[in-house]
């Protein structure tokens, strides 16, 4: 039972720092819409590493957490971290061998399928939102946000990584 609560207290610890740091000291800064989504560039940047078979499974766990400090739905996030680990397995396996390749690719169209699916939920949910305000004002400007900080979390997830899988060879 201890080692069942230590485990859970430690996959819970990898979440749970980027998540506060995205709602606290980044949350001044910006406004909410434009702030980096740390737990999407995280998520992308553990499935791009090699040995990592719970994808989904922090998918799951980082739509409950970042759900439970969101207003918007969590079937919005559930969807879009789930195509970001789609997606990142998808080329972590078959396509790409450049890992900071892939990890543009997956943090640039994981960005936009957020920021698509949470128009498309406020659109059908009778927001009056504007397409080009909302792509010119929002996503992109949180695209930019997103590839800044996918560098030294591609890195520091490579770290975990080989720390978590040390039999995994190094790239």
């Amino acid at each position: 039972l201890f080692a069942l609560l230590y485990k859970w207290q430690s996959y819970n610890s990898r979440l749970l720092l980027p998540l506060l740091i995205a709602i606290g000291p980044l949350a001044g800064w910006a406004s909410e819409a434009i702030r980096p989504r740390i737990v999407l560039v995280i998520l992308a940047a553990w499935a791009l590493q090699e040995g990592v078979t719970t994808a989904f499974h922090w998918a799951f766990l980082a739509t409950a957490m970042v759900s439970i400090v969101s207003r918007m739905p969590w079937f919005v996030y559930l969807a879009a971290y789930c195509g970001v680990v789609y997606l990142a397995l998808l080329l972590q396996k078959r396509v790409w061998q450049v890992p900071m390749l892939a990890m543009f690719s997956v943090t640039f169209v994981g960005t936009i399928l957020l920021h698509l699916l949470s128009f498309f939920y406020l659109s059908l949910s009778g927001e009056r939102v504007s397409l080009t305000d909302s792509v010119g004002l929002i996503a992109l400007p949180s695209v930019l946000l997103n590839m800044l900080i996918a560098i030294p979390f591609l890195g520091l997830m490579r770290d975990v990584a080989h720390w978590v899988f040390p039999s995994a060879k190094p790239a």
